[in-house]
């Protein structure tokens, strides 16, 4: 396995789009930790989604593979098995922290054909044509630019390669997150996150996500729906883990004093208890997720 850093290519954006994307960057960094000590359940809970994609994108062997926005990788290690043997999956991210934990899973699973690079999915730093399939699970939705990230994912695909990309569906339908923002915005007295910085759901909408991919020139492009529910034994597990990968709630929560942060956790009960069940807490959950090819 290789890991190697390339920076992304100068693209002359403001320095706003700038100070943003360096925000978004803080945000992801510091929840790092937490996505490396649940890495496992990660996989678990999107398993159904990365099944889905890999369907959609069909690797096969001797194929080159990129999953950007890779978090600690697992949609990329499942894809790694599918494109031998000859083939090589580059899990990426345009977080240092989390390209680490990708490595790290990569060599603990002997997965000889992953290489992790340090790649910003709006401004690849790949050739053109260069894959034969680009994969994103949650991720797409967090770019400062979609259709720039759009535009990037077809150039570095190769005639007919193909894309598959997960985004969180309506808010409405994912109360398991929806809550958290609300009982935190509530808590601070402003919007989380804030209006102009992309979010979980900034991508919610089906025929916005198709006319993405239709736009940057992609074909055959569709986009479904599949079930994305979340299932905790208690509130209090359910509570430590959002609180440790939601990167968006991760930096306003951790700025409030101790009492104040009790009071979010006391909201946040309040508002689950209509998804409290016998067997824990479970909530509804509903992912879109959209493929489109090169033609």
């Amino acid at each position: 396995m290789n890991f190697e850093t390339k920076s992304p290519r100068s693209d002359g954006r403001g320095s706003s789009q700038d100070d943003l994307r360096t925000h978004l960057h803080g945000m992801w960094a510091a929840v790092a930790r937490g996505w490396a000590e649940h890495a496992d359940y990660a996989d678990e809970r999107s398993a159904e989604i990365g099944q889905r994609l890999l369907e959609l994108a069909d690797p096969r062997p001797g194929e080159r593979v990129l999953e950007l926005a890779c978090g600690p990788a697992g949609l990329g290690l499942s894809a790694a098995q599918r494109v031998l043997p000859g083939g090589v999956v580059v899990v990426s991210d345009f977080v240092a922290e989390m390209t680490t934990i990708a490595a790290t899973r990569a060599a603990a699973m002997g997965a000889v054909n992953v290489e992790a690079r340090l790649l910003d999915v709006e401004a690849i730093a790949e050739p053109d044509s260069s894959y034969d399939v680009v994969l994103c699970r949650e991720g797409l939705m967090f770019a400062t630019d979609p259709p720039r990230a759009g535009a990037e994912i077809a150039r570095v695909l190769r005639p007919g390669g193909r894309v598959a990309i997960a985004v969180w569906g309506p808010r409405s339908r994912n109360p398991w997150l929806g809550l958290v923002l609300d009982v935190v915005s509530a808590q601070v007295g402003r919007p989380v996150p804030p209006p102009g910085l992309p979010g979980p759901f900034a991508l919610e909408d089906a025929e916005r996500l198709a006319d993405l991919l239709s736009g940057a020139g992609l074909s055959d492009v569709s986009v479904g729906e599949v079930a994305a529910p979340l299932r905790a034994a208690s509130f209090d597990e359910w509570w430590t883990r959002t609180a440790a990968l939601a990167g968006p709630m991760s930096q306003p929560l951790s700025a409030l004093p101790a009492d104040a942060r009790q009071q979010v956790r006391r909201r946040a009960r309040d508002a689950a208890r209509p998804y409290l069940t016998a067997d824990g807490l479970v909530f509804p959950g509903v992912s879109l997720v959209a493929s489109a090819r090169r033609p």
